[in-house]
């Protein structure tokens, strides 16, 4: 398997790390973070005229990358300058489902999605669903020529600037198979419909979406009724690969800060970088970034692979960066001391977005035991 960046890959990654270096620095995102939508309307049309999002879509449908290694770049950089905005949950998660199961006329939102004109979220978690994806209790019957559904979303990022939600809804068996998940395209200001949004840690903003007696046509269904699970599932693993690769690009910030505050900070006429102990934990620090970085590669590499052999991966990597973030997050802040934690520098908001990934998508523990499952196979 080949590691090296194609040329068009290299291309998008200087392009994106010079953009982001240019136009999002500490004082344009704390005034993002600071908005009611948590996001830049401007920088995001931007990123879109640039091609971002259209790298996250294969040829087939619309884009021009869409494989792991396309996520990886894109995200890694993403991840480097601490971007807010949505674009896993627009493009990847609700996006990509839209892009795998739609049909012709629901696939014309892909083209929005790519252009820029379309903001969208994945309603799937539940207040009692934790990590497992197949628990599902929010229901969906079918009325006549419609279908109607209830139920209670949770922690739905992008929910409130959403123009449509992907909600899944269980049509048949029980709560906690896998057997029965549907899933609906359904426009974010249908009756019924209520969303309450509030900021998140790490910057950006998610909702909790009641759904109270939602009536949409049958057409509105994304794929089979009761077997979408898979879907959601491949979905999910390359969100996590992409959310792995955000965090990398981030602990790359965090350490690279650390070392330029040690060789400037000084106590007793020289650099406190100089001091035995702080120079083996900056060095342990490296390492462990370099086996990160490793798992991610691996992970991207796989997210093609056979479901088995991909989650094996998911969850291997997923354990890995959770770890080594919660290292990297710690440490930095303890080496910068006081200055790491203000608003005004860029190392405390870097820190809380590593430290805060390793909570969606599984925590280490999760994964740790999900790892151990699957090779029990």
């Amino acid at each position: 398997m080949n590691f090296e960046l194609t040329e068009e890959r290299q291309m998008l990654q200087d392009t994106l790390r010079r953009f982001l270096r240019d136009r999002y620095d500490t004082a344009t995102r704390n005034k993002i973070l600071d908005s009611e939508t948590g996001l830049s309307p401007e920088i995001w049309q931007e990123l879109a005229e640039l091609g971002v999002i259209g790298a996250l879509f294969t040829e087939e449908q619309g884009g021009f990358g869409g494989k792991g290694f396309d996520l990886a770049v894109v995200f890694e950089e993403l991840g480097r300058a601490g971007v807010v905005e949505p674009f896993l949950d627009t493009a990847v998660l609700a996006g990509g489902l839209v892009a795998d199961l739609g049909n012709e006329s629901q696939r014309t939102l892909v083209e929005e999605i790519i252009e820029g004109t379309c903001q969208m979220a994945f309603a799937h978690g539940e207040p009692t669903s934790r990590y497992d994806l197949n628990r599902v209790q929010t229901t969906a019957r079918n009325v006549g020529d419609a279908i109607v559904l209830n139920g209670h979303k949770a922690v739905v990022v992008n929910a409130e600037a959403a123009d449509h939600l992907v909600i899944s809804a269980r049509e048949g068996g029980e709560p906690s198979k896998e057997a029965g998940i549907s899933l609906f395209l359904v426009p974010a200001d249908t009756k019924g419909i209520t969303i309450q949004g509030y900021a998140l840690l790490a910057g950006g903003r998610a909702a909790e979406v009641m759904l109270d007696e939602v009536t949409i046509p049958v057409s509105a269904r994304l794929g089979k009724a009761g077997e979408t699970f898979a879907a959601i599932e491949a979905r999910i693993a390359a969100a996590s690969i992409a959310q792995c690769a955000e965090t990398l690009g981030a602990m790359d910030t965090a350490t690279a800060l650390t070392k330029e505050y040690l060789m400037t900070r000084k106590q007793f006429g020289r650099p406190i970088g100089t001091f035995q102990a702080l120079a083996f934990r900056m060095s342990e620090m490296l390492i462990e970034m370099e086996q990160a970085r490793s798992a991610v590669i691996n992970a991207a590499g796989h997210l093609e692979a056979s479901r088995k052999e991909r989650e094996i991966n998911v969850s291997a990597t997923k354990n890995l960066i959770g770890r080594v973030g919660r290292l990297v997050g710690e440490d930095s802040i303890q080496m910068h001391g006081g200055i790491a934690m203000t608003q005004e520098y860029e190392l405390a908001h870097i820190a809380k977005r590593i430290v805060m990934a390793d909570h969606r998508f599984g925590d280490t523990d999760h994964h740790l035991e999900r790892f151990i499952a699957l090779g029990a196979m």
